[in-house]
């Protein structure tokens, strides 16, 4: 039997290079392999105040992308986490099972609310949200970038949990990490994780940059005065970030771009990496905006939901019944 995969993105910033190689790039590949749902998660958008006008048009311009990088709406399911209320019953449902010790010791909930003097409920919350997503369709596997990790843990024991305390009827899945690049750090500061809401756009390069912007925002990534091109993370982290991302895109180990570099400068190597990585990010940006302005992209979208439905509504049945929710009727 095919394995199945779940993972979605939230439409909120933009994709930077960093999603892309944690997230994306592993769609790609593994849709080959899998039965795979790949979910915009708009709901889990909102935990933090949103422009309508702006989530909306984000909405549609995350699934854009997920089309132009080569995902094959043939082989996959591709949808808009809102347009199946299923994962808002399972959330709940999954939400009643944890505790507010473990959502507290979430990272990211703790990175968001530090320092704010009110925070929604559903930051809290969202990671039962998440867990429903998956546990809805049986997912055997969930791609994600490693500051998700946390996350699929706590999937993992909720699912757990309700099979043990109602009925067995959940998969337990596994994490996909990426072999290499899992972590893509900041163009400005290399010691932190590249960020889509970091305020210094010169730290962050998105799928959507132009390649002026992308050629400009590698030259002025943080090196060392070494000069030398070598991978040394501890000592030289920026250095070490650009060798990885240049590895990713080239398909060329880091050792082999070490001895290509031998005696050349930064000069040399970060001008070639710009070429690199707009090599792969071009066709990818012509795709996305021929999709934006024809009716494929919401065609693909609704075929995508009603599949989603059906198959998430058979979940949210079991999981009913296994908690004795509804009513059983008189034959």
């Amino acid at each position: 039997m095919v394995k199945r995969i779940f993972s979605g993105i939230q439409p909120t910033g933009s994709v930077t290079l960093g999603n892309y190689i944690g997230a994306l790039k592993q769609f790609v590949e593994l849709q080959h392999e899998y039965d795979c749902y790949f979910c915009i998660v708009d709901q889990h958008a909102i935990t933090v105040p949103q422009n309508p006008l702006e989530l909306r048009k984000s909405i549609r311009n995350l699934a854009a992308l997920y089309l132009a990088i080569g995902l094959d709406p043939e082989k996959n399911t591709i949808f808009i986490q809102s347009e199946v209320p299923a994962h808002a019953q399972a959330g709940w449902m999954l939400q009643c099972i944890s505790t507010i010790g473990e959502l507290e010791r979430m990272t990211q909930f703790k990175d968001k609310a530090t320092g704010k003097d009110s925070v929604h409920a559903g930051l809290l919350t969202y990671p039962p949200l998440m867990a429903g997503d998956i546990l809805l369709y049986n997912s055997d596997l969930v791609p994600v970038g490693d500051d998700q990790k946390q996350h699929i843990e706590l999937t993992r024991d909720l699912a757990e949990r309700f099979n043990k305390k109602y009925n067995d009827i959940f998969t337990i899945p596994e994490i996909s990490l990426p072999k290499v690049g899992a972590r893509i750090m900041s163009l400005q500061e290399p010691t932190r994780k590249m960020s889509k809401s970091d305020s210094n756009k010169k730290a962050t390069i998105t799928l959507l940059d132009d390649p002026k912007q992308i050629e400009k925002k590698i030259k002025s990534a943080i090196t060392d005065s070494e000069g030398i091109v070598k991978y040394d993370k501890e000592n030289k982290p920026g250095v070490s970030n650009l060798l990885s991302i240049y590895s990713i895109f080239s398909k060329k180990s880091i050792q082999d771009i070490e001895k290509l570099y031998e005696g050349k400068g930064y000069g040399d190597f970060k001008s070639d990496l710009a070429d690199v990585i707009l090599s792969e990010i071009k066709p990818i940006q012509d795709r996305y905006h021929e999709l934006l302005e024809s009716t494929e992209l919401d065609e693909i979208l609704d075929r995508g939901a009603e599949k989603a439905n059906l198959e998430a509504n058979k979940m949210i049945k079991k999981m009913s019944n296994a908690m004795g929710l509804g009513r059983k009727r008189k034959k």
